[in-house]
């Protein structure tokens, strides 16, 4: 199980890999939504605001998330580390029930693209 300190750094690298993508990939991330990213296994969740391609105002509390931020995804702190360093493939670990993807059908059509 991953810590509290990987997953922060987790969210902080894929706030840079955001910001620094071109293309598809760069307009996908271009949306003004808040976002919420549960992790199970401990029951931690990180909350923020997707903004002009990067992640910001990052905030960590316990529990589930207590509101409904446009853009949720739940999964556990492993996967999470994983995700973002390349070692699991988000269609793959979506379909396979590991990470689960909320979101408007508008921003999940733009949020395609990331995939």
């Amino acid at each position: 199980m991953a810590d509290p300190e990987q997953c922060r750094a987790a969210l902080e690298k894929l706030s840079s890999n955001l910001a620094g993508a071109d293309g598809k990939v760069r307009g996908a991330a271009a949306l003004d939504r808040s976002l919420s990213c549960w992790l199970t296994d401990l029951d931690l969740t990180f909350t923020g605001n997707l903004r002009d391609g990067r992640i910001t105002d990052v905030v960590q509390s316990p529990g589930a998330p207590d509101g409904k931020a446009a853009i949720r995804l739940t999964m556990t702190s492993d996967d999470l580390v994983a995700l973002v360093g390349g070692g699991l493939n988000f269609a793959k670990a979506w379909a396979a029930g590991r990470v689960r993807l909320e979101a408007g059908i508008r921003d999940l059509l733009r949020l395609r693209a990331l995939l």
